[in-house]
């Protein structure tokens, strides 16, 4: 906040609590003509005032919370800049990573503050963090179909994950569907909870200057075909002829790079047969990505989370797209 707001909510904030005492000091006495106990000289709907003091428990009352305010403010922030004498903050807001979020709580800490949010938490793992573990000990796949554990594993998907995947998983552009059975990485239980840990990153590189213009449309027209779609076919195959150039992740017939769930080149890229697009399937959408690429990025929740409540999250993921157990 800068200089400016933060003297003007100071001083906007004593004012008024100023002005409540003075008022209350005010009408504490008696300022009219007329006596205490007498009625006044007007009535509303047949009732007339009567010219009466402050009741003492609600004049003491009134005192009493000014000199609440006026203690919480010295104590607790809430003044502009100023931190409070007890250094108490709701949580680590100005930073900009993790890690640099654990560095201030830590320094905050070292100098005798508190950080609401970082205590809460420790709270929070010390009395929730024995079931975590217990629930780490058991396979996904078992855990997937626990009802229990599913409700702790949505719970933290929604608070997590959502922003991304939406609140039911379904994706949007540029974020996957996770309830469908389309896996760039592998659907495998052990593979969903390594690309939770570690998160993933795009490798699609930008293909417009090694093409040119009309090669991203040729190479367009031969993606776009791969998946059954009307194209110009003189396009299409001088867009084929080139397409050794992302074979080597794509694979020769454009299927992706997995065979039987394991990966064949450094980074899984997706099937081009299909017609499931991360980023729209549009021929504008498809030229735009052969020729600036893409490099979408899944965050690592390992530290963020820690590994047993990655597991939970795993097996929550891992329900979404298998909702009835399969068959060993």
């Amino acid at each position: 906040m800068s200089s400016f707001w933060s003297i003007w909510i100071t001083v906007l904030t004593l004012l008024v609590i100023a002005g409540c005492a003075v008022v209350l000091f005010w009408a504490r006495h008696n300022t009219t003509d007329i006596k205490e106990g007498e009625l006044m000289h007007h009535s509303f709907d047949g009732i007339v005032e009567i010219n009466n003091p402050l009741p003492k428990w609600w004049y003491y009352m009134m005192w009493f919370t000014i000199a609440f305010a006026l203690g919480y403010l010295l104590l607790m922030p809430g003044l502009g800049n100023y931190k409070g004498l007890l250094g108490w903050q709701s949580s680590i807001q100005d930073a900009r990573s993790l890690a640099e979020i654990q560095a201030k709580e830590a320094a905050a800490q070292k100098a005798g503050g508190i950080v609401e949010y970082s205590r809460e938490m420790a709270a929070a793992d010390k009395k929730y963090g024995a079931i975590f573990a217990a629930y780490a000990k058991r396979p996904i796949k078992e855990l997937a179909y626990d009802k229990d554990a599913i409700k702790v594993g949505q719970r933290l998907f929604l608070q997590n994950c959502s922003q991304c995947h939406g609140s039911t998983a379904k994706g949007a552009k540029g974020f996957p569907n996770l309830t469908d059975s389309d896996w760039l990485y592998g659907g495998t239980p052990e593979i969903i909870e390594q690309t939770i840990l570690h998160g993933r990153m795009a490798q699609m590189p930008a293909w417009g200057d090694a093409l040119g213009d009309q090669g991203v449309k040729e190479m367009t027209a031969y993606v776009l075909s791969l998946s059954g779609r009307k194209v110009d076919q003189k396009l299409a195959d001088a867009g084929k002829a080139k397409f050794a150039m992302c074979a080597a992740c794509h694979g020769p017939d454009g299927r992706g790079a997995y065979l039987n769930g394991l990966p064949v080149a450094a980074g899984a890229a997706p099937n081009l047969t299909d017609d499931i697009w991360l980023y729209g399937g549009s021929e504008k959408t498809v030229e735009e990505t052969i020729r600036y690429g893409r490099h979408g990025v899944m965050p690592h929740w390992v530290e963020r989370l820690g590994p047993d409540k990655v597991h939970v999250v795993a097996a929550y993921v891992y329900r979404l797209s298998n909702p009835e157990p399969k068959a060993e």
